[in-house]
């Protein structure tokens, strides 16, 4: 079998892994998002399903755009059987879904069709969901609307960041994903509709959905921080003026008599008044430093007490 398969982050390139894993007499190719600048000095850099799949020796391009005049010929000269879809970030023409036999299919991160979108990971934990899971769907001219063909459920703990159910659905897609590709060569799969009278959407994920608003309750606080945990993060500004970002936290419910966003504690640990109770911060860095729990960050003396973060 022929499999055209199109992602871009770690996400997706956790599933590639797996299908090459199970896959291992079939052709691959993977299509990702071209390399683009990144850290302090904007080096052109590729991105984690490209790297992986050049680890593998899986041949892999990485088109501008997929209209036809540039993405066409890429498409017949591979010839594929299926097309497989993971976090790819750009919208499949009609031309690319309608191209192999066995169709094109996504492993989508929610148990749809809640969360169809850009953002469904992050989104579940920024909502407070105690539950998420991935979908296999269908792909057809509209978001996230395709038929389903199988899902698998997924606990979010309480404290887990983004990274971390990226990296448990990663898993679980992409054993599931190769289930259902063999159910769907074997005639097996059965398609079944989405309800759109429950579908919920999750937008794209902006800067100002980073911004920490400390008038906010500790707990929508403590799932904006993990739900962005670790790209792109939640971020706030120090008393400096200096960015300074957040990984993990915890919830308090212990208040205090202060303003939203003022530093109660600092010594040993780092705790922040909010509209409701207060913060814990666990993880944190500042601009143009690294990545550190907040008792080393403390060693620094960065954070002094009653400051205010906004």
């Amino acid at each position: 079998m022929r499999i055209m398969y199109m992602g871009t982050p770690a996400f997706a390139a956790r599933v590639l892994e797996i299908i090459a894993e199970e896959f291992s007499d079939s052709v691959i190719m993977a299509v990702t998002k071209a390399d683009t600048p990144k850290g302090r000095s904007y080096k052109l850099q590729p991105c984690e399903t490209k790297l992986k799949a050049m680890e593998m020796g899986i041949d892999v391009v990485t088109p501008e755009n997929l209209k036809e005049e540039s993405f066409g010929q890429t498409l017949k000269d591979f010839d594929p059987d299926i097309i497989i879809v993971a976090s790819y970030g750009k919208i499949l023409p009609e031309y690319v879904l309608n191209y192999p036999r066995y169709g094109a299919i996504n492993v989508h991160g929610s148990l749809l069709p809640e969360y169809r979108g850009a953002s469904p990971v992050n989104r579940a934990i920024m909502d407070g969901k105690k539950k998420t899971g991935v979908t296999i769907m269908y792909m057809e001219k509209g978001l996230d609307t395709g038929d389903m063909l199988s899902k698998a459920e997924v606990d979010i703990p309480e404290g887990m960041t983004a990274t971390e159910l990226f990296g448990e659905l990663a898993e679980i897609g992409g054993r599931l994903v190769c289930q259902t590709v063999r159910d769907i060569v074997s005639g097996k799969a059965k398609g079944e509709k989405q309800d759109d009278s429950l579908s919920t959407y999750a937008e794209k994920l902006t800067s100002e959905d980073q911004i920490i608003d400390w008038s906010k309750s500790a707990f929508e606080i403590t799932r904006k921080i993990h739900g962005l945990s670790e790209e792109p993060s939640a971020i706030t500004r120090m008393a400096d003026g200096k960015l300074l970002k957040i990984y993990r936290a915890e919830t308090c419910d212990e208040s205090f008599d202060a303003q939203n966003g003022q530093v109660v504690v600092a010594k040993k640990k780092i705790q922040v008044s909010c509209g409701e109770g207060s913060v814990l911060l666990k993880e944190l860095q500042l601009e143009g430093g690294k990545k550190m729990s907040a008792s080393d960050f403390l060693n620094g003396r960065k954070i002094n007490l009653d400051d205010i973060l906004q």
